[in-house]
């Protein structure tokens, strides 16, 4: 008899199996060592990463996750962990979920053999990345095709690429953003995982991308697959819902590595001069992170309210990620079940 088993699989970008120096290292490497990431040439890439940004980097990250670790492990780890357990239970027996790093524990290509090894006629990839950039969505869903083009029997494969513009998805961040706001904040941001611009340039936007500051158009036939352009489309669309004055949202990038221009405008830069214009308070949403992890617990809710505290502001709030949320559960399920 035919199998109707479904397999799902969760995809997240990964973490460090410790926040030691020497595990962080070894992540550090894996995961810059990828061309999607750094895009350059592989001896090049090499030395960048080997010889000099892996080295560096370590110690200092090391402790930042030092911060942000709990006695369970990482946040990202554990949040995915009790994901893809609420969604089995919830999907029932039909479904197989697994959850797969794309960099270290647990690995990608171990699920997808879980997979295989149980016969799943249909497979369900999700990266729980609701922008498509080259980085991150295609870098994983280009090891997962690699992998399953080597098995002999390939079932039917159904990849959701972006969901930054399901109304359920905005609408989940509206809420979480009227339910916090006090009707006495100053302003409204939206910082994104910046990239850098040449990978932008990279997905052919039809000429529509410039490098600057200016906003994307709103979605088109030209600009569609582009991630800056979803990041601008999503950040509208949760203001709108929410009622967010237009003229007291600002819309950024964080996370830059390196000298090389990245996506503007920059996060920092923004809370700086804001802080220096007088505003005090900032409502701060990250719809590029449906998990809390270092660069919201830390890089936001920590840094970025330091920096904006130091120039004049008295806080930010920082509006929590999708995590363990009912209704994000609910929404991933429904995803997961319009496609089955």
């Amino acid at each position: 008899m035919k199998s109707s088993k479904t397999g799902v699989l969760l995809i997240q970008l990964g973490t460090p199996d410790s926040p030691s120096t020497a595990d962080v290292r070894k992540y550090l490497r894996e995961f810059l060592m990828d061309a999607r990431v750094i895009d350059v040439p592989y001896l090049v890439r090499q030395v960048l990463v080997n010889g000099i940004i892996a080295n560096f980097r370590a110690p200092k990250s090391a402790k930042l996750y030092q911060e942000i670790w709990t006695k369970e492990g990482s946040p990202l780890l554990i949040y995915g962990k009790a994901l893809k357990h609420d969604l089995q239970k919830k999907l029932g027996d039909t479904f197989i979920v697994e959850l797969g790093m794309r960099y270290q524990q647990p690995p990608m290509r171990k699920a997808l053999e879980r997979f295989r090894q149980a016969k799943v006629n249909k497979l369900i990839l999700l990266p729980l990345y609701p922008q498509y950039a080259s980085s991150s969505t295609g870098s994983s869903l280009q090891l997962a095709f690699e992998t399953i083009a080597r098995w002999e029997v390939m079932p039917e494969v159904h990849a959701i690429s972006s969901y930054f513009d399901h109304q359920d998805y905005i609408r989940l961040w509206a809420e979480k953003g009227k339910a916090l706001n006090d009707g006495n904040f100053d302003a409204f941001m939206f910082t994104f995982h910046g990239v850098p611009w040449r990978h932008i340039r990279k997905t052919e936007c039809g000429g529509t991308c410039q490098d600057g500051p200016k906003e994307c158009p709103a979605i088109n036939e030209h600009n569609h697959v582009c991630y800056r352009a979803q990041c601008f489309a999503n950040a509208r669309a949760v203001r709108d819902l929410a009622g967010f004055p237009a003229d007291k949202t600002f819309i950024n990038f964080q996370s830059r590595l390196g000298k090389d221009p990245w996506l503007t405008p920059y996060t920092d830069e923004t809370l700086i001069r804001l802080a220096k214009e007088g505003k005090k308070r900032i409502l701060v949403f990250s719809p590029s992170f449906t998990a809390d992890c270092l660069e919201t617990i830390h890089e936001v809710g920590t840094e970025y309210n330091e920096l904006f505290k130091q120039h004049g502001g008295q806080e930010l709030v920082l509006v929590p990620s999708m995590n363990m949320d009912a209704g994000w559960i609910n929404f991933l399920e429904k995803m997961i079940l319009e496609k089955n």
